[in-house]
């Protein structure tokens, strides 16, 4: 059996770390980029509208046969709306139907306030490793993330201990 060099060895798992891990990583890192920027792009998350209201009067049959109005959406049932995202305080009603669309609408008049394509959630999918598949998440991005904490330690070590033996030299 072979015995350990530290460097050398810390320097080959750093090396294959890197190797092994750059195509997730890379996606990681350029979602996350766009995901810290999803509250300053539209592009990313559509902008959250403000509306004063004194009432919440709208119904949610109300708010369904409002987001049957807008075309792009597709919306025909409440089967084909992921998720409503009802903000009081602001007054409106946000619409995310399951094709990505948001309508947001406005809470006493019901009025459509805004309607656009959403991309944000499909940038956190493909962040966690969803978008690929469920098992993606624990069996490729996980082991990323992982691995880059060892590719962190062993590049501090491969930073650290060579000014540590020079400053040992000098004394």
């Amino acid at each position: 059996m072979r015995k350990w060099h530290s460097g050398r060895d810390t320097r080959k798992i750093h090396r294959w770390g890197a190797l092994l891990v750059s195509i997730p990583f890379l996606i990681v890192i350029i979602t996350g980029l766009l995901l810290q920027l999803k509250k300053e792009v539209e592009w990313i998350q559509p902008n959250t509208e403000e509306v004063a209201i004194d009432t919440l009067s709208i119904r949610f049959s109300d708010i369904l046969s409002i987001s049957q109005g807008v075309l792009e959406a597709q919306i025909k049932d409440w089967s084909d709306i992921d998720r409503l995202d009802v903000r009081p305080d602001k007054g409106i009603v946000k619409v995310r139907a399951k094709n990505r669309w948001e309508i947001q609408i406005d809470l006493e008049r019901g009025t459509i306030l805004k309607t656009a394509y959403r991309r944000s959630d499909i940038i956190e999918q493909l962040h966690d490793g969803s978008w690929f598949h469920d098992a993606a998440k624990l069996w490729v991005f996980l082991p990323t993330g992982v691995i880059v904490l060892i590719l962190w330690l062993s590049g501090m070590y491969l930073f650290f201990v060579p000014i540590l033996f020079k400053r040992s030299r000098r004394r």
